[in-house]
């Protein structure tokens, strides 16, 4: 198994698109209405949103064996150290094998004046919830929030580094 994190370039865009739409549908279904998903998703990861993403310092994408599976991004550390793990998101064949370890450990490496990650993770998201717990994730705070007119139940997790 061979897995390269890197940033994300410029022909990465219609993949990392894909790997959105892909895994927001097969995480969701039965959380977020489709129709809300797929607004969301058409906006967030639109060819000029990508274009955005794309000039971001921490956009990385994973390639398993040559191919691009995934992608994560974290935000830019502020005056305290606190960065936000904006997205991790891979195709759902490829969850399991280590990736978004990997993608943490990158995170790390790349953000050297970090001392915490902080995201957000739907209450009823178990498999994204019981990944973050076992790398250290504790959970900070939870609320409701209104995700274009659908309640969503929200966790925020922090890792000290």
């Amino acid at each position: 198994m061979a897995i390269t994190i890197r940033k994300m370039i410029k022909k990465d865009m219609s993949t990392v698109q894909d790997i959105a739409i892909t895994t927001w549908h097969a995480t969701y279904t039965g959380i977020i209405p489709r129709d809300i998903q797929d607004d969301f998703l058409k906006k967030a990861y639109s060819h000029h949103m990508m274009k955005q993403r794309l000039k971001q310092p921490y956009f990385f994408v994973a390639e398993y064996n040559g191919d691009v599976v995934g992608f994560a991004q974290f935000t830019v550390p502020d005056k305290h150290g606190m960065t936000e793990l904006a997205a991790i998101y891979l195709y759902p064949e490829y969850q399991g094998k280590g990736i978004g370890s990997a993608f943490l450990e990158k995170g790390i490496e790349y953000l050297e004046h970090a001392n915490e990650i902080q995201l957000n993770v739907e209450k009823d998201n178990d498999k994204g919830r019981r990944f973050y717990e076992a790398k250290g994730f504790v959970v900070i705070d939870e609320y409701e929030e209104d995700f274009a007119g659908h309640i969503l139940n929200t966790i925020r997790m922090s890792l000290k580094i």
